[in-house]
C-alpha cells in the first residue's frame, strides 16, 4: 500500500469559514496530526470528540525554526509509512496545519519537496487563508499592489512603500521589534501601522493602528499576528527608493522634460562626473555627513545619465547595470560567497586579480600579451597616473634600488628644466617641467606617500593661509587690490604659525 499525506487547511479561525471538504476529510480520518494545537479550530475538534496529536512538544525541544519544520516533516514521512505498512486507511494520515497549506506553512514546502523522494502521495486541500480575512476586515484590495513578508526574516531589501505589505511570523515582543527596526530603515517612526491579531475570529480579533515606533509596546502578540503596512504615495517614501530616482530620470530626459538634461551626451558630461567624484572625495576631510550623502547623490546622478543616454539608444541601461556590477561582486569573491579561502586582505586581492585574469581568457584577450602598462586608465589624474604607472614597472624590477638615487633624479631633471628655460621653446620646456614631475612622483613613491593626497595637503594648506590674508585685510578695511606683495608676505609668515 502506498503512503499517502493529506494535508488541509483550518483556515483563519472561525468555525463558519472551514470548508465542507476539509472538515468531511477530518471527520473520516484515522490519523489526524496538528502542525499546532495553538489555533481557534481546536475547539471545534474537541467538541465534536475529534481525536489528533499535534507536534507542538517539537517546538519545544528545538531552538530554531527551521529544525522544527524539519523534525516534524521527518516524523510525517515516517507516520505515512508506518500507516501503510499497518494498512490503516489505505495508508492515509491526515496533517492540518493553520490557514491554507499554501500560505506561509514552511513543512508543507518541505513536503512537497520530499514526498515524491521517499515515494510518498501527497494531496492538499485548501482552507481559508489568514490573508483572506486580512483584505476583508483590514479592508485593502491587494490589486493595487501586495507583498507578504516574512517578518522572522524582514529586511531592507524587501520593502516597497508603493505595495500594501502584510508581515506575518510576528508572534511576540521580541520578533516585533526586529520587524520594527527593519521598517524604520524606509518608513518614519510616526508612521502609521496596523497590527491585526485573529482577524474573523469572534471574540478574539484585535487591530491595533498605531504609530510605526509603538510596535513593541504591544503585549497581545500570538501565532494568529499580524502586522499591515499600507501602500503609501507620500514623496517623502517614494523618493526614499532606487525606482523613483530612475524614474525622474527618465523624465528629465524625455520630451516633456528638461532641455539641458535632454542636451546632455557622454561627452558633454565627461567633465562633471570627474568633477562630482572630486567633491565626493572632499568632503572625506570635513566632518559633515549629510554633505558627504548630497556629494555622493550627485555622483549618482551622472552615473544615472550615462545609462539613461545608452537606454535610449536601446544597448543597456541602468538594471543592466546593476546587474553587471552584482554579477561581477558575486564571482570576485568567491571567499565569500563560494568555497575559496581568503584569511587577509592579500589573500583576497589574488583571488580578485586571478579572477580577472580568467575573465579576460573568456573574452578571447591573452593577459599574457597585453602591454605591462595597459591596465592604468588614461583619464586618471597626472600625479596618481604617473604613481600608478611607476607602481607597475616596479612589480617587475625597473626601479631605483635605493631613495639617494631617487633624489638624484629629481635634482638633475630640475637642472634640465632650468636649462631649458634658457634657451629651448615652450614645447621643450614642458616636456622637461613633465619629466621633473614624473621624478618627485619617482620621490614620492619611495617615501610611501600618494602624490595626489601629498599635492591636496599642499592645496588645501594655500587655500586657509591666503584665506588669512584676504580675512585679515577686510579687518583693516582693505582688499587686495589695496596692498602690495610685502605686506602680503608678512601676513603669509603669520598664517604659517597658526
Amino acid at each position: 500500500m502506498k503512503p499517502h499525506i493529506t494535508v488541509v487547511g483550518l483556515g483563519s479561525g472561525d468555525e463558519d469559514q472551514l470548508t465542507l471538504g476539509v472538515w468531511k476529510k477530518i471527520q473520516a480520518s484515522d490519523k489526524l496530526y496538528l502542525r499546532t494545537d495553538q489555533h481557534p479550530m481546536v475547539q471545534m475538534l474537541t467538541r465534536n470528540g475529534i481525536a489528533y496529536e499535534s507536534f507542538d512538544a517539537i517546538y519545544e525541544s528545538h531552538e530554531q525554526f527551521e529544525q522544527v519544520y524539519e523534525a516534524i516533516t521527518a516524523e510525517l514521512l515516517a507516520l505515512a509509512k508506518a500507516a501503510a505498512s499497518a494498512n490503516s486507511s489505505a495508508g492515509e494520515i491526515v496533517y492540518a496545519v493553520p490557514g491554507h497549506p499554501m500560505v506561509a506553512e514552511k513543512t508543507v514546502q518541505l513536503l512537497r519537496e520530499r514526498c515524491p523522494e521517499a515515494g510518498i502521495e501527497l494531496t492538499l486541500l485548501g482552507g481559508e487563508s489568514f490573508l483572506d480575512q486580512a483584505f476583508l476586515r483590514l479592508g485593502f484590495d491587494p490589486v493595487e499592489g501586495f507583498q507578504l513578508l516574512n517578518g522572522s526574516d524582514l529586511s531592507l531589501y524587501n520593502l516597497n512603500p508603493m505595495l500594501h505589505t502584510v508581515i506575518t511570523q510576528v508572534y511576540d515582543t521580541l520578533s516585533a521589534s526586529d520587524v520594527k527596526l527593519s521598517l524604520m530603515e524606509m518608513y518614519p517612526d510616526e508612521h502609521e501601522i496596523v497590527v491585526g491579531h485573529a482577524l474573523g475570529v469572534a471574540g478574539e480579533e484585535r487591530v491595533h493602528r498605531i504609530p510605526l515606533f509603538e510596535l513593541d509596546h504591544l503585549q497581545d502578540f500570538g501565532n494568529l499576528s499580524l502586522v499591515w503596512v499600507p501602500r503609501s504615495d507620500q514623496d517623502r517614501l517614494r523618493n526614499r527608493t532606487f525606482a523613483r530616482l530612475h524614474e525622474i530620470v527618465d523624465i528629465l530626459r524625455s520630451p516633456d522634460g528638461c532641455p539641458w538634461d535632454r542636451e546632455q551626451t557622454h561627452q558633454s558630461l565627461r567633465k562633471n562626473l570627474i568633477e562630482e567624484a572630486y567633491e565626493v572625495l572632499e568632503t572625506f576631510d570635513e566632518d559633515d555627513t549629510d554633505h558627504m550623502a548630497e556629494e555622493l547623490g550627485d555622483l549618482l546622478l551622472q552615473v544615472m545619465l550615462h545609462a539613461q543616454i545608452e537606454a535610449e539608444e536601446g544597448s543597456f541601461n541602468v538594471w543592466d547595470v546593476i546587474a553587471g556590477l552584482n554579477e561581477k561582486l558575486l564571482r570576485r569573491h568567491p571567499h565569500v560567497f563560494g568555497s575559496a579561502q581568503a584569511d587577509n586582505a592579500n589573500e583576497a586581492l589574488v583571488n580578485w586579480n586571478q579572477i580577472k585574469q580568467e575573465e579576460k581568457r573568456k573574452k578571447g584577450i591573452d593577459p599574457d600579451q597585453l602591454p605591462l602598462l595597459s591596465g592604468v586608465p588614461r583619464e586618471l589624474p597626472g600625479l596618481m597616473r604617473a604613481y600608478k604607472l611607476q607602481k607597475k614597472a616596479s612589480a617587475v624590477g625597473f626601479d631605483w634600488s635605493r631613495l639617494e638615487e631617487v633624489i638624484e633624479v629629481v635634482e638633475s631633471e630640475l637642472l634640465e628644466l632650468k636649462e631649458a628655460m634658457v634657451s629651448l621653446s615652450k614645447a621643450e620646456q614642458q616636456e622637461e617641467l613633465g619629466d621633473l614631475l614624473f621624478s618627485v612622483v619617482n620621490l614620492a613613491r619611495f617615501l610611501k606617500i600618494e602624490p595626489e593626497e601629498a599635492m591636496d595637503a599642499a592645496n588645501r594648506k594655500f587655500f586657509n593661509r591666503f584665506g588669512y590674508i584676504e580675512q585679515q585685510l577686510r579687518l583693516k578695511g582693505k582688499n587686495l587690490e589695496q596692498t602690495d606683495l610685502q605686506e602680503m608676505e608678512a601676513l603669509w609668515q603669520e598664517a604659517k604659525k597658526i
